[in-house]
């Protein structure tokens, strides 16, 4: 029996330091890839002090961090739909012991763990350390801006703590309530954290049906569209003679005001640009230009009904059965049974419609009015602007196992500390959830669609070129000195 006994805690010890290694590779390349995309975008350094540089440095690390967890987040919940389907066809196999349930539920403890990290610690480190510059009266220095900065964090984390007090108050003032909240780690961090999940899934409702629409012009500006009752080469000609006649009046124009100046370069960079554009439509292959376009459009719009559908049909679920509710549903386990009828095919278009979702949230986050200043700039990004955008990023990323679990877009189980948000099992707050999502997102859609094709076909007939609102018409001559009329 203690032979027995001495296996047994050898396997574990094995077991827990394979997959501690394994969790230091996954990372480790998370960490990697979110280096090289956080120096793509940030801004070249200027001639800085030494401990400008230090700071800077520290912030960079930082942001690294919080990106590569972000990334986890977002592959967590593919990564443990796959890992399930791996282990139901090859139950017994040597190669894939490493796979296992300790090892996925690991993972979805550590993300969420370093997800409230991040959120709490490390972003608003970052922040203050990046914007210090030491208390007035001490010497000027590292040790002097990190003790300004924990300074500052204190006093953030206490005026957190009052505000959830106050909140919790307000909407449960018993003896018990109160006295939870004592519990820092058991209570107070978890209660605090569903907060801030509440919040990254009131953003995702918000960004994603515009994301989803918003999808259709972002693959029409990279992708060749189909040359239909168009001439190209009039379009060249014109745009030709355009630039030409930029240059010389640029060339030619020491008398010009500033502000002129200023707009007749802005208009050259323009006719360059559309000149370029109109190369690549003039250059690409006839596959490229008559097939693939269509076809992406056709693949995005049969994605975003097929979410609609299932979010229609997550509805109905939730009105008939109780277990369809997202929090005390306990499901099979991981490698026990599988959640689709299809197998592998099943689990492929999930994972591809999860995916789809998330970058259909982002490029809404980006589109939206009030974000669009947080649009990162290749080489021109400030280091406030990149904690900004990885915070940002954080919180969707988070949210995004909870958003799919919530819509009904996979059935797999919340694992982890992200089962544990109390508003998962509020009945009117998921069916409301599921109503906004899917009615905004049909409205988002038709309403896309709708002007584009009414946009495409006034190009196709030649009325774009009328002044069909009632704003009044601009009956100045083009820059190559001719008047264009239908």
């Amino acid at each position: 029996m203690e032979e027995d006994d001495v296996s047994i805690r050898e396997q574990n010890f094995y077991s827990q330091v394979r997959e501690c290694i394994i969790c230091f590779l996954l990372f480790a390349i998370l960490y990697i890839v979110s280096y090289f995309i956080i120096k793509r975008y940030k801004r070249k350094a200027d001639e800085q002090e030494d401990e400008d540089v230090t700071v800077n440095r520290v912030s960079l690390f930082l942001s690294t961090f919080t990106l590569a967890v972000s990334a986890g987040a977002v592959l967590l919940l593919p990564f443990s739909i796959i890992s399930n389907e791996i282990l139901l066809s090859f139950p017994k196999s040597y190669y894939i012991q490493w796979l296992n349930g300790s090892l996925i539920h690991g993972l979805w403890n550590l993300v969420s763990l370093f997800s409230n990290l991040c959120l709490f610690v490390l972003m608003p480190f970052a922040f203050f350390f990046l914007e210090s510059e030491g208390f007035a009266g001490l010497k000027k220095g590292i040790k002097a801006r990190i003790l300004e900065t924990v300074v500052m964090l204190i006093l953030l984390a206490l005026l957190i703590f009052g505000i959830v007090w106050v909140a919790s108050a307000l909407i449960d003032n018993s003896s018990a309530s109160m006295e939870s909240l004592y519990d820092l780690w058991e209570f107070y961090l978890p209660y605090l954290y569903s907060c801030i999940s509440l919040m990254g899934c009131l953003l995702l409702l918000l960004c994603t049906p515009v994301g989803l629409s918003r999808m259709f012009a972002v693959m029409g500006q990279l992708l060749v569209k189909p040359t239909i009752l168009e001439d190209l080469d009039e379009q060249m000609y014109i745009i030709s003679l355009q630039e030409e006649a930029l240059q010389r009046k640029l060339n030619g124009g020491r008398s010009v005001v500033d502000n002129n100046m200023k707009r007749i370069e802005h208009d050259l960079l323009n006719a360059k640009a559309m000149k370029c554009k109109l190369e690549r439509r003039k250059n690409a292959s006839p596959w490229e230009r008559n097939l693939v376009y269509p076809a992406v459009m056709i693949l995005l719009l049969i994605a975003t009904s097929f979410s609609v559908i299932l979010v229609t049909c997550n509805i109905l679920r939730l009105l008939v059965d109780e277990t369809a509710m997202p929090k005390g549903s306990k499901g099979p386990g991981i490698g026990n049974a599988s959640l689709f009828t299809f197998g592998f095919a099943g689990a492929a278009l999930e994972i591809i419609l999860i995916f789809y979702l998330m970058v259909s949230s982002v490029v809404g986050f980006y589109s939206l009015r009030f974000f669009g200043s947080f649009t990162p700039r290749k080489d021109d990004t400030t280091m406030t602007k990149i904690i900004g955008n990885c915070v940002s990023i954080l919180v969707l990323s988070s949210a995004l196992p909870v958003m799919s679990r919530t819509l009904g877009i996979t059935r797999f189980d919340l694992l982890g500390d992200f089962g544990r948000f109390n508003w998962l099992g509020n009945f009117y707050i998921v069916v409301t959830y599921n109503l906004i999502f899917a009615i905004v997102t049909t409205l988002c859609l038709m309403r896309k669609f709708t002007s584009a094709v009414r946009e495409e076909l006034l190009k196709a007939i030649g009325l774009d070129k009328l002044q069909l609102s009632n704003e009044p018409s601009d009956d100045s001559p083009s820059p190559n000195g001719h008047q264009k009329t239908l």
